[in-house]
Parts: structure tokens; sequence; C-alpha cells
């Protein structure tokens, strides 16, 4: 009976033993200290069992004496085993305990360096955002010029972004769409056709740019050259400071929002519009001079909000000081004029840095040549 007592309280332990083991790949903390518990409380029966033994009178010569006694000093070896092993394993958890913490304090301090790039960046925008709010009319520079096409380009690749989205959704093939708008070009790397689509908005967002108010009224024709310099820059900064929709909203039938809805109606085709949603519910609102209130809808006043602010600001500086341009296909490429969206083609042997279409069209402002952006092949 005593023997086979023995042989299960082994068994046991050796279980628990393994538990502990596996315990440790992946680490498992608590089921380290949940079997570390079984193995003290398993050493302890062994030990009580032990002295059991000892009390007992038994006869030395008996065979079943020899044995027990036998088993005992085996559970005495694989006793002190285990206490050996049980220690390594303490100290093995201690270890990753230690480096837990480590980790939890390296993890702490990125978020707090993430934290202050965020107020950089927070404060950058500010910094931009302030750069209009301290605008004056009587001290433009072409660097004010500059910045505002930077946010006009920023809010018209969002609006890119999630056209390709929605159309990839949609199933529609992209090749075919890329080529539509710029046939026979053959791009570097398949995400290059997302400047086929960027192409393609420039153009009909600045068609009519460098007339006042993109042929919308030519109430501007009789007025002083300085009066319709001052009226461009108070409507710049009337808009600027406002979402597109608030603006809509305060303002529906001013100037802005017949430009928002002539080019939502030249731009988004209806065939377009109901493969992408389904039905032609906004295209029909902007018809009847009403705003649809969709995340679509939304990118693209932001889009008309930036190009407007763009060419108010141009008109601010005078008609004759502001010019817009754009390149040729097959052009030679020019530093001068021009900026390259795909600079692997300027630094491969094998390009013949020839346009294939103008991605964003290029300005004058005053003497100040800003360089419109092209797709080289």
């Amino acid at each position: 009976m005593d023997s086979v007592q023995h042989s299960s309280n082994k068994s046991r332990l050796a279980r628990t033993f393994a538990k502990l083991q596996y315990a440790q790949f992946p680490y498992d903390g608590e089921g380290i200290q949940s079997a570390d518990q079984i193995v003290v409380s398993e050493l302890k029966n062994l030990s009580e069992l032990k002295q059991c033994f000892l009390k007992k009178h038994l006869d030395d010569s008996s065979p079943e004496t020899t044995q027990l006694v036998a088993e005992v000093q085996e559970q005495k070896n694989l006793l002190k085993t285990y206490e050996i092993t049980r220690k390594k394993l303490n100290s093995y958890t201690k270890l990753k305990d230690s480096e837990i913490m480590f980790l939890k304090e390296k993890l702490e301090e990125s978020r707090r360096e993430n934290k202050v790039i965020e107020k950089r960046l927070s404060s950058s925008g500010s910094l931009s955002s302030s750069l209009h709010e301290n605008l004056d009319f009587h001290s433009l520079t072409p660097t004010n010029f500059v910045s505002a096409l930077k946010q006009t380009m920023k809010s018209i690749r969002n609006l890119v972004r999630f056209l390709i989205s929605e159309m990839e959704s949609a199933n529609w093939d992209l090749d075919e769409a890329a080529d539509s708008i710029q046939p026979d070009v053959v791009y570097w790397d398949t995400t290059h056709k997302c400047y086929a689509f960027e192409s393609f908005i420039c153009r009909e967002m600045f068609d009519g740019f460098n007339l006042p108010e993109f042929r919308i009224t030519s109430d501007y024709q009789s007025m002083p050259r300085s009066e319709k310099r001052q009226r461009f820059f108070d409507k710049f900064m009337e808009l600027k400071s406002l979402k597109a929709r608030e603006y809509l909203t305060w303002k529906p039938t001013s100037m802005f929002a017949e430009f928002c809805r002539s080019k939502y109606l030249k731009l988004v085709h209806p065939k377009m519009e109901f493969s992408l949603f389904g039905n032609l519910n906004q295209r029909n609102l902007v018809g009847a001079r009403k705003f649809p209130e969709t995340a679509f809808f939304d990118l693209f006043a932001d889009v008309a909000k930036r190009v407007w602010l763009l060419h108010c600001l141009a008109f601010s500086f005078g008609p004759e000081e502001v010019g817009i341009f754009q390149v040729a296909k097959s052009s030679r490429f020019s530093e001068v004029y021009m900026e390259s969206v795909n600079e692997e083609a300027l630094l491969s042997p094998e390009s013949s840095s020839v346009v294939a279409f103008t991605v964003v069209p290029g300005f004058r402002v005053g003497k100040t040549v800003i360089q419109c952006q092209v797709y080289l092949i």
C-alpha cells in the first residue's frame, strides 16, 4: 500500500513539475505561481510520508522493508532535484518580472516621446494657421501663396485616397480607370497610378483659375485695381478660418457655394457616383443647390475651399501678378519649371526624362516661379 502511495506521489509530482516547465514557454506568470504552489505542497506530502515511514518498527530483514527503504531514498533524491529546479525556476521568474518591468518603463518613455512629437506637430500646424491669421494685405509674399498651395494639395490627396479606396471596394479596374485619364503611360510602379487621378482632380478644379471667380461672375471688370485686390483678400480672410460646410450653411447662395456646385457636377460623373454609392442622391442635392451630408462631399468641399482660397490669395496680389501653367506631354524635363513626383525616373539611366503628364500645375507669383509637378517616363 505504501509503495502504491509512493508511486502515486511521484507521478503527481512529475506532472506538476511538467506544468511548471510548460508555464515558462510562453511565459505565464499566473501558471508558474500556481504550479509552484502545487510543487511545494507535493514536496511537503513526501516529507510527511518519509517521517511516517521512519517511525514504523519494521523487520530490516523483510524484503518489503528493503524495497520501502530504497523507494524512500529515491524520493529523497527526487526531492532534492525538484527543490533545486524550483529555485532555478523562481530565479527565472524574477528575471522575467524584471524584464517586464523594464519593457513597461520603455513603453511609458515611448508614450511620453510621442506626446512631445504630437505637441510639436500641433504647434507646427498652429504656426501654419497663425501665418494666415496674421496675414496683412499690404505684406503678402510668395511664401504665403506656397503655404496655401501645400494645404490645397494635401486636401486633394486626401480626396484621391478616398476615391481609390471606394473604387477598390466597388471592384473597379484601376488600371483601366487611370488609362482613361492619362492614356498610354507606363508607370514605374503600380502605386503611381494615383498620380493620374490626382492630375484629373487638379485639372478640373484649377480650370478657370486665371479668371476672376472662375468665370462665375464678371462684376470685377469695372472695379479699380486696388479695390479688386482688397475685395479678393477680404474673401480669403472670411473663408479661411471656417470649415467648408460651415460657410456653405452660412452663405448658401455665395460665389463659393456656386463654385462648389459647378465643380462637383463637372468633376463627379453620374456613372462614377452611381457605381461608387449606388445612387445619384448627392448629385441631385448639389444640382438643387443643397449640400449632402456625406464623408465624400465633405472631402470634396474641403478641396473646393482650398482651391478657392488659393484663387482669392492669387488675385490679392493682382491678376497680372499671378499665372498658372502646365507642361505638355513629351516635353523635356526642366528643373527650373518642373518637379518630378517620381524621382526614380531622374536617377535611372533608362529614363528619357520626358514628361508623361502634369500632375499639379505650376504658378508664377510676381517674379517667383513655383514649379509644376510632373510624372516622368
